[in-house]
């Protein structure tokens, strides 16, 4: 069942050494670190997905970021447990900021942490791959200019010009 903190406007699933989350706030790197640290786990592996200034030659102001939150929570937490299993993780933990982001500011975090390196490695490249290719999650990139852009929440997926 999902759970909502008011302090931090987040809301998150978790089941056996998963743990999903969307939330309107800054996102913590220890925080998400500490979800999936264990004594079995010779590996931790953290990924962050950061705005960038730029996207196709134009300069980016910020993103803004949106969700169909119980659909969306619900693949992240499918995505999590299918790659725990799979990859013999001790803990898989995902979090994906919504609203505004800020250049330089994180998007999303995965960390992961398994017995040894190469499993960590392979399972957070693929949490990543997996929750842009079918998390619920949409971007606009607010560019200096005054214009935007929706995008599936993608690399490279153009999107449809907002005047």
């Amino acid at each position: 069942m999902a759970t909502q903190d008011p302090n931090s406007h987040e809301s998150c699933l978790s089941k056996e050494g998963c743990y999903v989350a969307l939330t309107e706030s800054p996102l913590n790197l220890q925080s998400i670190t500490d979800r999936v640290r264990s004594p079995q786990a010779g590996a931790i592996v953290l990924f962050a997905g950061t705005t960038r200034d730029s996207f196709d030659g134009k300069p980016v102001k910020e993103l803004q970021y949106t969700a169909y939150q119980p659909l969306a929570l619900r693949t992240m937490l499918d995505i999590a447990t299918a790659l725990k299993t799979k990859h013999g993780l001790k803990g898989i933990a995902m979090i994906h900021r919504l609203g505004v982001v800020p250049i330089g500011e994180e998007s999303i975090l995965i960390a992961v942490s398994a017995p040894h390196r190469q499993a960590a490695w392979r399972a957070g490249e693929e949490a990543l791959e997996e929750c842009k290719a079918r998390v619920e999650v949409w971007k606009r990139e607010e560019f200096e200019a005054g214009e935007g852009v929706w995008r599936a929440n993608r690399d490279g997926v153009k999107g449809e010009r907002i005047g």
